[in-house]
C-alpha cells in the first residue's frame, strides 16, 4: 500500500513562470497605490485581493476572474450593507450574511470564485468597521480598480502566449504516429509473432493519450491567445496545428486498428503472401509521409516577441490541411488485389481499407 505524504499535496508539480510572479506583485502595488490616491480611508484590502486573484496565466482568464471577483464583491457588499441597516451589528448578523451568501450563490448558480467571494466580501464588510453606503461603495470601487489594474498589467507586460508547448506536442505526435506506421511495415516484413504485435498494439494505443495531451495543450494555447494583443502573430500557426492534430487523430485511429487486426489474425505464413509485402511497402510510405508532416510542423518556428517567424517553416505557417504540409507524397496509386489469398483475405482487405482511408486523410481525397 502506497502512503501519500499529505504535506506533498501542498506543492505543485510545476511552478508558474517567474514573470507571472513579478506581474502579480506589480499589479498589487499599483492597485493599492492608485486606490490610496482615489479613495481616502483604510488600507484598500479589496483592491489588493482582486489584483492577487486576477493575474492569471492568460488574459482571457484574467478577464473572467475580474468579472467573477467583481460580481461576487458587489453582491456580498450589498447584502452585508442591507442586513446591517436592517438588523444592526452583531455576531449572529455576520453568520446570517454568510449563510445567505451561500444560498444566494447556489440560487444564482454562480461560479465557485464568485460564490466564495460573496460570503467573504459580506463578512469583511461587517467586521471591518462602521458600515455605511459610502463605505460599501468604496469597497466596490476598490475591487474594480484592483481587477482593472491587474488585467492591464497582465495585458501590457509581455502578455502570455502558450503556443510553444502545443506546437511541440503536435510535432511529437506526428513523429510518434509515423513510428507506429513504420513499426507495422517492419512487422509485416519481418513476420512478427503475436507477442511482438501485442507490444506494438500497446504502443499504438498510447498514441491516444498523447493526442489527448496535445489537444489539451492546443486548448491552453487558444486560451492564451484570446483577447491577447500578440494573438494575431500566432493564430495562423495555431490554426494550422489544430488542423494537423485533427488529421493525426484519424491517423492514430487507423494505425491502432491496423495493428490490432494484424495481432488478432497473424499467422506464420502471413509474411510469405506477396500482397502483404506490397502492403508493408505502402505502410512504410505512409510512415514517411507522416514523418515529413511532423518535420514540417517542427520546422515552423513560433514567432518571437517581435513577431518574426524564422526558418523554413515561415512559408508553411499559413498552409491549410495536411496535403500542403506533406509536399510531394510518397504514397503510390491505390493497391489492387485481383485474386485474394484464401487464408488471409479478411486481414488483407481490412489493411487495404485502412490504407485507402489514410490516403484520403493525407492527400485530401474525397473518393
Amino acid at each position: 500500500m502506497v502512503v501519500v505524504n499529505p504535506v506533498a499535496r501542498l506543492r505543485s508539480s510545476s511552478r508558474a513562470p517567474f514573470l507571472q510572479v513579478v506581474k502579480t506583485a506589480v499589479a498589487v502595488v499599483a492597485a493599492v497605490l492608485l486606490c490610496r490616491l482615489v479613495i481616502s480611508g483604510p488600507f484598500p484590502t479589496f483592491a489588493a485581493i482582486a489584483a492577487l486573484l486576477v493575474v492569471q496565466p492568460s488574459i482571457n482568464q484574467s478577464f473572467v476572474k475580474g468579472l467573477e471577483r467583481s460580481a461576487g464583491v458587489v453582491i456580498g457588499v450589498l447584502l452585508a450593507t442591507g442586513m446591517h441597516l436592517v438588523l444592526g451589528d452583531s455576531v449572529w448578523v455576520v453568520l446570517l450574511v454568510i449563510v445567505l451568501a451561500i444560498v444566494i450563490a447556489w440560487v444564482l448558480r454562480l461560479t465557485p470564485t464568485s460564490a466564495t467571494q460573496v460570503g467573504i466580501s459580506g463578512m469583511l464588510v461587517l467586521t471591518a468597521g462602521v458600515v455605511t453606503p459610502h463605505y460599501s461603495a468604496d469597497r466596490i470601487l476598490e475591487t474594480v480598480i484592483g481587477a482593472v489594474v491587474a488585467l492591464v498589467v497582465n495585458a501590457v507586460v509581455v502578455p502570455p502566449v502558450l503556443l510553444g508547448p502545443a506546437h511541440l506536442a503536435v510535432a511529437r505526435l506526428a513523429r510518434d504516429t509515423a513510428v507506429a506506421f513504420e513499426r507495422v511495415a517492419i512487422g509485416l516484413t519481418e513476420g512478427w509473432n503475436q507477442e511482438r504485435w501485442h507490444d506494438a498494439l500497446l504502443r499504438a494505443r498510447s498514441l491516444r493519450q498523447q493526442h489527448a495531451r496535445a489537444e489539451a495543450a492546443l486548448g491552453s494555447a487558444q486560451e492564451s491567445l484570446t483577447m491577447n494583443p500578440r494573438g494575431g502573430r500566432h493564430r495562423t500557426i495555431l490554426e494550422r496545428d489544430v488542423a494537423v492534430a485533427e488529421h493525426l487523430r484519424v491517423l492514430v485511429t487507423r494505425v491502432t486498428g491496423m495493428t490490432r487486426a494484424i495481432r488478432d489474425t497473424t499467422a506464420p505464413d502471413l509474411r510469405a503472401d506477396p500482397m502483404v509485402g506490397r502492403i508493408a511497402t505502402e505502410v512504410a510510405r505512409i510512415g514517411a509521409d507522416v514523418r515529413a508532416l511532423g518535420a514540417q510542423v517542427e520546422s515552423t518556428t513560433v514567432p518571437s516577441a517581435s513577431g518574426a517567424v524564422s526558418g523554413a517553416g515561415a512559408a508553411a505557417a499559413g498552409s491549410d490541411g495536411v496535403g500542403a504540409a506533406v509536399g510531394e507524397p510518397a504514397l503510390t496509386a491505390p493497391l489492387q488485389v485481383v485474386r485474394p489469398n484464401s487464408r488471409h483475405w479478411i486481414l488483407i482487405g481490412a489493411l487495404l481499407e485502412d490504407i485507402r482511408r489514410v490516403r484520403e486523410e493525407l492527400l485530401g481525397e474525397d473518393d
